[in-house]
């Protein structure tokens, strides 16, 4: 596969990484990911109960991927929420090397983390916001597209019209997310200025993940229009479609107001989807790609899949455009 910039930047065999599920990511997927060579990533809620601390849950995972592997993996930090300074804070006093901030402004935490000797990655969703975060020092962006799951951009564009101007506007890495989950989709975003590439949906349906068979199933029986973007008047997100989905459109559609859509959706609601299975209680994120994962696979199977896969691909092409 090819020797992008971010490998050298993360240390990692390959310029994969694996989407930060914010109930779903724990230390033993991260673990599983980081030792096919890939990057993992840690969510700090990942496998917490409905109502638990994320600061010791962050803790407990960081304890536990300690174990489970000697590769490098990065944390996932949602800037939006509330508590987020104090994830990072235990951030700063761990072996933590590598964050991936997301939905917030990058010049809160960036320097502090830099001065730490962590790399920074950060996500953003339009060109604006990835000069922003280069203007912030972060060492790379992940530009994502309106394929992907759960939230993204107010903008909603397209990841094959974003990615190329985002790698024309800024001088530093990027890497590509939204609607990616085989080789075909990697080559695609390599040649369209990534550096590397990001996968959510894919790293749901493999054996180390928590997400329940329920979820996993309806993602390998999901089809190319059985997912569906909601909440707009809040901030967009792409779901499976399903019986809660169907309510959620239809209430959208009636003119409720961003506080009765927030009301309906409910706290932390897409767990019970998630990790119980109840698809028809919660938002089961599932990027447009879904039609393209047939299959429970365990991780090292998804990553020798995307290398291999992509080899083929490059030796295919005519050497002119090798």
């Amino acid at each position: 596969m090819k020797k992008a910039i971010i490998c050298e930047l993360l240390e990692i065999k390959y310029p994969i990484i694996q989407g930060g599920m914010l109930w779903l990511a724990t230390a033993e997927l991260a673990a599983a990911v980081s030792n096919a060579g890939a990057l993992g990533v840690i969510s700090p809620l990942s496998g917490m109960e409905m109502e638990g601390d994320p600061s010791k849950s962050l803790a407990d995972q960081l304890a536990k991927i300690k174990h489970l592997t000697d590769k490098p993996y990065g944390v996932n930090i949602p800037l939006y929420l509330e508590y987020a300074g104090t994830l990072i804070d235990i951030l700063l006093k761990s072996e933590v090397k590598i964050v991936i901030t997301a939905a917030g402004n990058p010049a809160n935490f960036t320097e502090v983390l830099r001065k730490k000797g962590i790399k920074v990655i950060h996500v953003v969703s339009s060109v604006k916001q990835a000069k922003k975060a280069e203007s912030c020092a972060v060492d790379g962006v992940i530009a994502v597209g309106i394929e992907a799951a759960a939230h993204h951009g107010r903008d909603e564009l397209p990841l094959f019209s974003l990615l190329p101007q985002v790698a024309d506007a800024v001088s530093i890495p990027v890497i590509a997310a939204g609607g990616i989950s085989d080789a075909r989709g990697v080559a695609a975003a390599f040649a369209l200025g990534a550096e590397g590439v990001q996968l959510g949906t894919r790293f749901v349906a493999v054996e180390e993940n928590i997400a329940h068979p329920n979820y996993k199933q309806a993602i390998i029986d999901a089809g190319d229009a059985d997912t569906v973007i909601t909440c707009r008047k809040i901030v967009p997100a792409r779901s499976l479609k399903t019986q809660f989905t169907n309510r959620l459109s239809k209430l959208e559609d009636s003119g409720a107001s961003a506080q009765d859509l927030m009301d309906f959706i409910g706290y932390r609601r897409n767990r019970i989807s998630q990790i119980q299975g109840h698809l028809d209680k919660g938002e089961a994120y599932c990027g447009a790609s879904a039609g393209l994962i047939k299959a429970v696979l365990t991780v090292q199977e998804v990553v020798d899949c995307l290398v291999k896969g992509y080899e083929k691909i490059v030796k295919q092409l005519p050497q002119s455009l090798k």
